[in-house]
């Protein structure tokens, strides 16, 4: 079975912590590299005990699924021998209690807009199919407890 991991590194500094005054700002840190600047959200946490400016948790699994289900449908449209020269999703995450009272996102909005222009002919119901099977193949999406929905939309270039 496949690993993956992230470093989540952060420090206090100066700031007190007792009195939860602490910065919630911190970083995590890729296998390839790459270093986000993460914190809590503004929603969760005020000004200027976290950074608006850095990914907070909820956005990152937002992100994840919603690049989960792009780098799905790529592969799933290349292999019919449909030609995808965009796409771009403004995905959103709700935030609200499960039926058993704990918080968490319970639903993840997809709105992916794709552009096609070549290849196989596309319509309405292939591109229906295209986001069903990369639903359905997409492991983040099916590791979460909320549903995940997706309301794409596309055109030819």
């Amino acid at each position: 079975m496949n690993r993956y991991t992230c470093t989540v590194e952060w420090a206090r500094g100066a700031a007190d912590f007792l009195d939860g005054r602490y910065p919630r700002a911190h970083a995590w840190l890729f296998d390839g590299g790459a270093v986000v600047p993460a914190s809590s959200s503004p929603h969760s946490v005020r000004v200027p005990l976290s950074d608006p400016a850095a990914v907070d948790p909820e956005e990152a699994l937002v992100a994840a699924v919603s690049s989960c289900h792009m780098l799905w449908f790529l592969s799933l449209a290349a292999a019919q021998g449909l030609v995808v020269d965009s796409y771009h999703d403004a995905a959103e995450g709700r935030m609200g209690a499960f039926a058993d009272g704990h918080v968490g996102i319970v639903e993840v909005l997809l709105r992916p807009q794709v552009v096609v222009s070549g290849g196989k002919d596309a319509d309405d119901a292939a591109i229906d199919a295209l986001h069903d099977a990369a639903h359905a193949r997409c492991n983040i999406a099916h590791s979460l407890r909320g549903e995940v929905r997706v309301q794409g939309s596309w055109r030819h270039a």
